[in-house]
């Protein structure tokens, strides 16, 4: 065992205040995202944590990539038979959130999931690399396997199968879309007297902006 009440560090790269954000989150986040981008030192700035109530009544969180945002939402891609895809069907309020640690920042999202429209899920699927294709074809994504032989032989049948043939999404692959009702950014500072900005959807359209004690 190891006590790791010794770790500590100060935050004190940025600051968050209301003078200076916008009306909407999604502006606020894209601004992030970029600032994120151009200082570097995250290897997959679009890693984001994906949490859902499972079909056994627990929470269940996993990391995933964001793969679009725009001011309905957020997008990523997944098999809708998996763990994940069956909690989000059974109950799609799920929470996503960004912790981007070069900059001491997290953003955290509650939102409404629902699938993407099929044209947006195959032009993504499209635009995919044929070995991640297959991959996602291969895949019963959450089943128990005998062995990871299985998945290595199937992939190499169906690559034999596919060879010069266009490989089309399957009905079980998609997209799923987080319609945000609100969204917190936390910004790191001195004495943990952080910075929290919370953004609530309203019935008129509009966000209300709060700022929480940290």
């Amino acid at each position: 065992m190891e006590d790791l009440s010794n770790y500590r560090k100060s935050y004190d790269k940025s600051e968050l205040l209301e003078t200076t954000i916008p009306e909407d989150p999604i502006n606020l986040f894209n601004r992030w995202f970029h600032e994120v981008e151009d200082f570097g030192g995250v290897d997959e700035v679009n890693a984001m944590t994906v949490a859902t109530i499972g079909l056994d009544g627990f929470p269940k969180s996993r990391v995933v990539l964001l793969k679009k945002y725009t001011f309905e939402g957020f997008i990523f891609y997944t098999n809708y038979n998996s763990e994940k895809g069956k909690a989000i069907s059974n109950n799609p309020n799920i929470c996503l959130s960004f912790f981007w640690h070069t900059l001491e920042r997290q953003v955290i999202i509650k939102g409404i999931a629902e699938k993407t429209a099929k044209n947006i899920s195959d032009g993504y699927f499209e635009s995919r690399p044929d070995g991640s294709k297959l991959g996602a074809i291969v895949s019963n994504q959450s089943e128990v396997i005998p062995s990871r032989t299985v998945l290595e032989d199937k992939l190499k049948q169906l690559e034999s199968d596919f060879q010069g043939k266009e490989i089309l999404r399957p009905d079980f692959w998609g997209g799923f879309l987080v319609k945000p009702v609100e969204v917190e950014f936390w910004q790191g500072r001195p004495n943990r007297l952080h910075d929290r900005i919370r953004y609530q959807f309203q019935d008129d359209f509009s966000w209300k902006i709060d700022r929480l004690s940290p």
